[in-house]
């Protein structure tokens, strides 16, 4: 193994092919009671590019995410934004996006977009995430896909150089939760810099640039899918993971009482890989 694919396994900066570094972290630590969720965590997330965040139930994905946004403070180390001077620097799609139900999704992107006040091509952008059929249909009645959909939408309003997207197909159907990854990579395409926390590893093996493991304690692996399937030879990022990952690993006090019992991310990563690979052949997932 060369240095830089050292580098890499212990998921220190790295070029990520060339592209242009937006937010870099550096021995970035947090605790919650004296124990620490993730430590000495040093990345970089790199503009056009897609960065996903995987690893177990309650590691701190979504605590690493809200870290990257500025929403909860670390222990200890940096987080450095070298992105352009914008109003909005990073967007949020949250796990569980709310919205107003009697609003219709131009409504609600417009009502967004003037949150923070940025001119919007409303019909340009629901076309981006194929929602343009729907743009007169309260949210009330849209399917969770499409919800999902329009969270991508008020995510990316006004083009912010960053976009964390925690969870983005969870509970969705194969075909929606592949649309939605489909338009954060479009986005990824075009620029932006879209670090994605997910289950859902055939996508992100598809979708992803790069991809970091999460395992207790820090980062246990980062790489491009194809250097990470090929660096432990491995059929898939499913077999990286299971190679890499230690399955006894803890939950996230970052979470709710309820939520960090179950995991801060849903089911199980078994569980979901298992219902991502029977909707990859066909099956119900």
């Amino acid at each position: 193994m060369t240095d830089a694919d050292e580098a890499t396994s212990r998921g220190e900066p790295t070029d990520n092919d060339g592209d242009t570094s937006v937010v870099t972290t550096t021995g970035l630590t947090k605790e919650y009671g004296g124990r620490p969720i993730f430590e000495g965590v040093d990345l970089d997330i790199a503009s056009g590019a897609m960065t996903a965040v995987i690893g177990p139930n309650g590691i701190g994905k979504t605590t690493l995410l809200k870290t990257l946004l500025g929403h909860v403070d670390p222990t200890a180390g940096t987080v450095t934004y070298t992105g352009p001077n914008v109003d909005r620097p990073m967007g949020y799609l949250p796990q569980e996006p709310a919205f107003r139900p009697q609003f219709t999704v131009n409504e609600t992107v417009d009502f967004y977009a003037s949150l923070v006040d940025a001119a919007v091509d409303t019909e340009r952008l629901l076309g981006e995430v194929n929602l343009s059929e729907a743009r007169n249909r309260r949210v009330s009645a849209l399917s969770g896909g499409m919800r999902r959909l329009l969270a991508v939408a008020q995510a990316v309003l006004g083009d912010p150089p960053v976009v964390c997207c925690d969870e983005p197909a969870s509970g969705l159907d194969p075909s929606m939760a592949r649309r939605v990854f489909e338009s954060l990579a479009g986005r990824a395409a075009d620029g932006m810099a879209v670090v994605v926390a997910s289950h859902t590893l055939s996508l992100v093996e598809t979708y992803a640039d790069h991809v970091v493991i999460l395992e207790s304690g820090g980062v246990a692996a980062a790489g491009s899918p194809t250097d990470l399937i090929e660096r432990y030879d491995a059929a898939d990022l499913w077999d990286v993971y299971d190679t890499v990952i230690d399955p006894t690993a803890g939950d996230d006090p970052a979470t709710s009482d309820g939520a960090a019992r179950r995991g801060d991310d849903g089911p199980t990563e078994r569980e979901s890989v298992a219902s991502d690979a029977t909707a990859d052949t066909g099956g119900q997932s």
